[in-house]
């Protein structure tokens, strides 16, 4: 027997708070939604192996607004095990919208065993206070490798929402490299001919800067606005935006900028994140003066070591396109990690107002993808 208690704040929305008790059970379940500060959330991050730029507070109240955003923690006998940042999407005060969940939610804990009730708890919570409460259709799109041990759990956890058959071919495609063996090791897997573009990198004595200040981004910034001219390619990415993101995330979230000098004049750059066990390739920009370095293959080892140092387990190369973006995979291939897919977006919903939306939502993003090209490739242009 489930025995629910709420206590909700209705006039302002902000102070929710779902208890959810088990008779005769050693457990008590308790759900909180909206009820933490900036930095208490960035605290919770903290605790997680999963944990990453998307689900960061910085990252939502400059992509999306402070006030779209909403936070659901799951706690068991007073433990964080889970916990999501979502979107809401509203168009206006009625009853129905659309609530995103990108790269959630969040259940590996540091340091302690994949939790499949509490996967289950946190997609019961969810489902309750959006969809049910909210009236949303909710859609989750987990950083969740097909065929693992986490997907495993988050499907069996997550079994009762739906892939939309309409988006769940459009599951993300990346390489993801495999960070436990030693440095010279990763180094001898490398593809022949990537492996002989680093050498030649190193033996032009090029130099690498790497921070997280502001002085390193503008370096960054420059370089790929002469990409940017250079190519005329069309992105979606707002180099300015990742900019303020950057400056909203708190030090130790922060990006790491990397640059490659030859001599005093930078040539190339990229931008990459680091949280709990996985760094992210974001964003890269070869200069005008740096087309014949070969600084990219430097910056990418350099970055690979750093990663090392800094304990993270993996790395993901940040989405792959081959054949929208055959030059870009090839490149990221030469690096010898992984060829994986992401567990496709699931969904729930019980109103049809908020399903409608939706789908004119994905239309429009459908015909904008299709004059600006295919940008599943998350880095390179941008995500």
């Amino acid at each position: 027997m489930i025995d629910e208690a709420l206590n909700r704040d209705e006039r302002s929305g902000s102070a929710i708070e779902w208890d959810s008790r088990i008779t005769g059970a050693a457990n008590h379940w308790q759900v909180e939604v909206d009820r933490c500060t900036a930095a208490e959330w960035a605290d919770l991050l903290d605790l997680f192996a999963d944990a990453n730029l998307y689900q960061t507070h910085a990252y939502g109240a400059v992509r999306w607004g402070e006030e779209n955003l909403s936070h659901i923690i799951l706690r068991r006998d007073g433990e964080v095990v889970a916990v999501a940042q979502l979107r809401i999407l509203r168009p206006a005060p009625v009853p129905f919208g659309v609530a995103y969940l990108r790269w959630g939610p969040l259940f590996r804990r540091i340091g302690q065993p994949l939790n499949g009730e509490a996967v289950s708890r946190m997609g019961a919570a969810l489902e309750q206070e959006y969809v049910v409460r909210r009236k949303l259709l909710l859609r989750v799109i987990p950083q969740v490798a097909s065929g693992s041990a986490e997907a495993a759990v988050l499907q069996a956890g997550l079994r009762r929402f739906q892939s939309d058959p309409e988006i769940s071919g459009n599951s993300e495609h990346t390489f993801l490299l495999d960070l436990s063996s030693p440095l010279d090791e990763l180094r001898r897997r490398l593809d022949k001919k990537w492996r002989n573009q680093l050498t030649s990198s190193e033996k032009r004595g090029l130099r690498i800067v790497s921070g997280t200040a502001s002085k390193e981004y503008a370096v960054f910034a420059a370089l790929y606005r002469q990409m940017r001219l250079r190519k005329t390619f069309e992105t979606r990415v707002d180099v300015e935006e990742f900019g303020r993101i950057q400056q909203a995330l708190p030090e130790r979230h922060r990006l790491r900028i990397m640059i490659a000098y030859e001599g005093d004049v930078a040539i190339a750059g990229l931008v990459a994140s680091a949280m709990g066990d996985t760094g992210i390739y974001l964003l890269g920009a070869t200069g005008d003066a740096g087309l014949n370095a070969k600084g990219a293959y430097l910056l990418q080892w350099s970055l690979i070591a750093w990663l090392k140092e800094k304990g993270c387990t993996r790395y993901d190369l940040g989405g792959i396109d081959p054949a929208s973006n055959p030059g870009v995979y090839h490149f990221k291939k030469g690096i010898s990690g992984a060829d994986v897919t992401y567990l496709p977006a699931l969904m729930a919903c019980r109103n049809s107002l908020s399903f409608r939306l939706m789908k004119a939502g994905l239309a429009i993003r459908q015909r904008t993808r299709q004059r600006t090209g295919s940008l599943r490739s998350r880095s390179s242009i941008g995500f």
